[in-house]
């Protein structure tokens, strides 16, 4: 029986072209390139340029997607953005990269995840092409969270970067099998317990300004670790693929000892991780699609591939999605 599946068709990414690295960072705030690489695994991170906001790094990525895709605007039914950091309290970032795009027709609008959010609406996108209500969907994280930081703090300015990534998804035919193409299951969970551990000091309605990034990073790392771990273990018995089926593991860029965390727990080998949070740092809601660019331009990614997602955020927020390529 034929079954609808929502297919990646295409991803872009784009970083700003500054780059900041940790002997820049170290010369700021009390740290060194040693410190920072010890125990985040980053060496440097993008940063964007002055006048250089969300809408424009998520305009550029989405124009590289469209373009492997060989897709115009009027192609595109939907435009869904990951972002924490959006240009403006309203009108959202999607409606913004809608306009120029040159797209006049269908729907756009944000979604607040924080670093989950390329993921929420990937499983978005899915449920939307898998009813029926549209064909072709953009869906883009794009952050420039660097506008964020306390630049003081040497807890949080060294994890963070800014940069966008983008993925042009639509409908395509299956079988109701694990071998068709598409994305396969995807497992979003929330717990607002614990939204004081990962927050952002400021909010429009609270304290009428953009505030700073505040982290406890002990217990996000052990949250991190759990949640994640948990969220890949529903996949895997969802489809009925181990570790050893998995040809990516395409994670949330969050810091090293995570990502290493992670993929022992769930017996991933290390040649599988795709890794560039020592080059992007953690962009957030762009950094799982980054990461599938990098993957993408490599040359690595093949055809019918299997590559696992996941991402966790403040909120908590966290989920994964497994796809076939």
């Amino acid at each position: 029986m034929a079954v609808t599946r929502t297919i990646i068709k295409s991803v872009g990414g784009y970083l700003p072209e500054r780059i900041m690295t940790n002997d820049e960072l170290a010369t700021m705030v009390d740290t060194s390139d040693e410190w920072i690489t010890e125990r985040t695994g980053i060496k440097q991170r993008h940063i964007a340029a002055e006048g250089e906001f969300s809408s424009h790094l998520a305009i550029a990525a989405a124009k590289i997607a469209m373009q492997r895709a060989q897709v115009e605007a009027n192609d595109i039914d939907l435009v869904i953005v990951g972002t924490t950091t959006p240009d403006l309290t309203f009108p959202s970032t999607a409606c913004i990269v809608q306009a120029e795009l040159g797209m006049t027709h269908g729907a756009a609008f944000d979604l607040q995840a924080a670093c989950s959010g390329f993921l929420y609406g990937l499983a978005i996108a899915d449920s939307f092409i898998v009813s029926g209500a549209y064909k072709r969907i953009l869906v883009i994280g794009a952050e420039t969270l660097t506008r964020l930081m306390d630049f003081k703090d040497r807890n949080t300015c060294i994890l963070f970067g800014d940069g966008a990534g983008a993925a042009i998804v639509e409908a395509g035919e299956g079988r109701g099998e694990m071998s068709d193409r598409g994305i396969l299951s995807s497992h979003l969970r929330s717990d607002g317990r614990y939204r004081g551990l990962l927050t952002a000091t400021g909010g429009a309605s609270s304290t009428q300004s953009i505030g700073n990034i505040h982290m406890d990073g002990r217990e996000v790392f052990k949250h991190g670790v759990t949640n994640i771990s948990e969220a890949i273990f529903e996949a895997m018995n969802a489809t009925g693929f181990g570790a050893d089926d998995i040809d990516w593991f395409v994670p949330h860029q969050a810091n090293g000892r995570i990502l290493e965390g992670v993929a022992r727990k769930v017996g991933m080998a290390r040649d599988k991780v795709v890794v560039t949070v020592d080059k992007h740092a953690n962009t957030s809601a762009a950094s799982v699609p980054l990461a599938l660019n990098h993957l993408f331009e490599s040359g690595k990614l093949e055809r019918d591939q299997l590559v696992l997602f996941e991402a966790m955020g403040g909120g908590f927020t966290w989920g994964s999605v497994l796809a076939r390529w």
